[in-house]
């Protein structure tokens, strides 16, 4: 009996707890999405970019680390010839090309 009354007692009083819940999940959500997905976004869109606008002769840096100059962009099948020593030329998918 005693349980009951506690229980009755605690639905009467947080009556406005359903709306402050669903304001904090929308404030969390927003924080995520302007510190977060916003800004990965961006970056992305910078990188590809900078991987559409990849020209011949221009100094490169592979994601592994490997530097060299584009000898051949092949825009259509999406992959760069780099020229990475004398003689010595790699093909690689755009994707792995990383900055200048």
């Amino acid at each position: 009996m005693i349980f009951l009354d506690a229980a009755a007692q605690t639905t009467s009083q947080g009556g406005g707890g359903g709306m402050e819940m669903l304001i904090m999940m929308v404030a969390l959500f927003a924080i995520v999405y302007f510190f977060m997905i916003r800004p990965q976004n961006k970056k992305q869109k910078e990188e590809q970019k900078f991987r559409d606008s990849l020209e011949v002769g221009q100094e490169v840096m592979t994601i592994g680390g490997l530097h060299g100059k584009i000898k051949h962009v092949d825009s259509e099948a999406g992959i760069v010839t780099l020229n990475i020593a004398t003689g010595v030329d790699v093909k690689f998918s755009k994707n792995a090309i990383a900055k200048k």
